[in-house]
């Protein structure tokens, strides 16, 4: 495995992130298990959740499956840097409740708790917004965030799915308020298929040091070779792939990219996470594995070499919006 710093912090994570959405909802509890024992051993530390997860009835069931994997012990938690998110309603038995989500200071307090005793933890390495909340002025988040802080709940605070300017008034007013370092990662939207991050929450990110960490790489499926798999195997497209594909022009671009993988002799869900290990400000994407053997593909990534030929063809197959303004102004 090959590490970076987390953005202009000095914690050192793995180029992958092991993304655990499906742990609960699509792979039990022993197979998730043994995928996070894997990921360990392959030297991925940074493990990502939400305490949402396990969605519907089940939310919180994800952090759970993560706690039960902590209490074996053997030096797990002290090896793993831990992510965790907040915003999406938790309320008690599965109710929409006032004061549940988003993030109010009231919150906020609220959620870390329940997260630590999910995740069977005194603390939480990486605290993550999962989403603005325009309701709650910053100078409240940042007050819940430094009492988290100095009672040693949370280390660090990520945003994901912010627009760029959200991270720009984020880390000002961190910074004017003193304290608290900000924000210090974002996770957002971003692959191959997927570039309008390029315009401002890439460069955004990269003034204000945040680590970039891509969620979705291979597009819901649409980059992992989504074509030859159903010509080889009849298996049909499931998720956003399925919606994608209804598209002729994106399926004709799809096939582009999976004839220029096979053109180099490269596996394309392999291509897309070495195609996003390539981009400037990127500290890693999120991988998602139901099985073993979609980790063992996606540690592949890591020593995937992209000629420059290679990295062409892609550009000209899924070409970026480029920079703001010229994006979409002169």
């Amino acid at each position: 495995m090959e590490y970076t710093q987390l953005g202009r912090t000095g914690l050192t994570v793995g180029r992958l992130v092991l993304g655990t959405m499906n742990f609960g909802p699509q792979t039990d509890e022993p197979d998730s298990h043994a995928i996070m024992d894997a990921a360990l051993d392959a030297g991925i530390n940074l493990f990502d959740t939400a305490n949402v997860y396990g969605w519907g009835e089940n939310k919180g069931r994800t952090e759970e499956i993560l706690g039960s994997w902590f209490a074996q012990g053997g030096g797990r938690r002290d090896k793993v840097v831990l992510a965790t998110k907040v915003y999406g309603n938790m309320g008690p038995d599965g109710e929409v409740w006032p004061n549940h989500d988003k993030l109010s200071a009231l919150n906020i307090r609220r959620a870390v708790d329940a997260s630590l005793q999910r995740l069977r933890t005194d603390h939480i390495d990486l605290y993550q917004f999962h989403h603005i909340d325009r309701a709650t002025p910053f100078e409240e988040i940042w007050q819940a965030v430094d009492v988290l802080v100095r009672q040693g709940k949370i280390l660090y605070v990520g945003s994901s799915n912010f627009p760029g300017y959200k991270i720009a008034q984020a880390n000002e007013l961190a910074a004017r308020r003193g304290g608290t370092i900000g924000l210090v990662s974002e996770q957002c939207l971003y692959n191959l298929a997927e570039r309008r991050a390029e315009m401002e929450i890439i460069p955004a990110a990269r003034d204000y040091g945040l680590g970039v960490i891509a969620w979705s790489p291979l597009h819901g499926g649409l980059l992992g070779g989504v074509l030859k798999k159903q010509a080889e195997s009849g298996r049909r497209a499931s998720g956003r792939a399925v919606e994608a594909l209804s598209d002729p022009a994106l399926r004709a671009r799809v096939q582009a990219y999976e004839d220029l993988c096979d053109k180099h002799g490269v596996e394309p869900g392999e291509t897309a996470l070495a195609w996003l290990l390539t981009r400037p400000g990127v500290t890693g994407p999120i991988v998602g594995p139901r099985t073993a053997d979609q980790l063992a593909s996606a540690l592949r990534a890591v020593e995937t070499e992209l000629s420059p030929e290679l990295l062409s063809g892609l550009d000209e197959i899924f070409p970026g919006p480029g920079p703001s303004p010229e994006a979409f102004a002169w």
